[in-house]
């Protein structure tokens, strides 16, 4: 049985060295688009079912479909309105089902990082090798359509295997979005022993998570990220600190939706002294700075 997770050390964030964002910024600041592609019916795993219904589940298709159709579009005009470049945790499936919103997101120098290949295709149950070349091919086909190296992984539909960490960091990678653990990148122990860390990624101001899973209002999710940034932001002031918003344009970029999450962002960018920026760049400059 294992006792706990030993890919990093436990430190109280209040005893660490500070860290220090470029210009002095108190926050590095990170949105992570969801950009993902679901199978009508895929291949069944043993051990969760993709869709809650009986295939066709035309409702949890469609809803998500809604998101690549529609959504995307009003997601990159707020995002460019208030100067921020997303973070995409891609289903690198989309690359050849929808290849206008990658061109999209391309043309806007925005980052793309791992989420697998469907997020219909779970990693339970894989053995290593299937494992890997399941990643390995996610990492090929954001080369070949973007030109960018795959720096950060975010398992698809958050499942993972105990080797998940160790075959990324195999295939080029230097981040994960997995652990949800601090509101500071931590290094992580990998077993090729390359510098490899965590990016906080969070679950809490997810809009699934907040939607679907709390079902709070719009109002009150603009207020969720408000507080969040707020504390964030005064306890940035000893020791940087990292704020990240994961969306899903199948829920944020709804019309009644949308207007309370610009108002967050609004709030957000106010502020002069944070670091709009992307994942590969906050684990660049941790891995340069403060990684021994």
């Amino acid at each position: 049985m294992l006792e706990s997770l030993d890919r990093y050390d436990f430190s109280l964030i209040d005893e660490r060295e500070p860290i220090r964002w470029p210009k002095g910024a108190r926050v590095a600041f990170w949105v992570a688009p969801n950009i993902e592609f679901y199978e009508l019916d895929p291949a069944p795993n043993p051990v969760r079912r993709a869709w809650p219904r009986p295939v066709p589940d035309v409702q949890g298709y469609a809803t998500r479909d809604y998101g690549n159709r529609v959504g995307h579009m009003r997601m990159m005009q707020l995002l460019d309105k208030y100067g921020v470049r997303g973070s995409i945790s891609l289903s690198t499936a989309l690359c050849e089902h929808h290849p206008e919103i990658i061109e999209l997101c391309v043309k806007r120098d925005w980052e793309f990082f791992s989420h697998g290949i469907y997020n219909t295709r779970y990693t339970y149950g894989m053995n290593e090798a299937q494992e890997r070349e399941m990643i390995e091919d996610s990492v090929r086909t954001i080369k070949r359509h973007t030109g960018q190296d795959c720096a950060g992984y975010l398992a698809p539909a958050l499942t993972h295997t105990e080797h998940t960490l160790d075959l990324f960091a195999e295939a080029g990678g230097i981040y994960t979005c997995d652990l949800f653990h601090d509101d500071q990148p931590t290094t992580v122990r990998v077993r090729s022993g390359k510098p490899f860390v965590s990016v906080p990624y969070s679950l809490e101001l997810n809009d699934t998570i907040a939607y679907v899973v709390n079902k709070v209002e719009p109002r009150r999710y603009a207020a969720m990220i408000k507080k969040a940034f707020d504390r964030l932001y005064f306890e940035g002031k000893e020791s940087g600190r990292v704020m990240c918003i994961p969306l899903h344009a199948y829920q944020v970029s709804h019309p009644h939706r949308l207007a309370a999450f610009e108002d967050a962002l609004a709030h957000i960018t106010s502020h002069k002294d944070i670091w709009v920026t992307t994942g590969r760049e906050i684990a660049e400059y941790f891995i340069e700075h403060h990684v021994a």
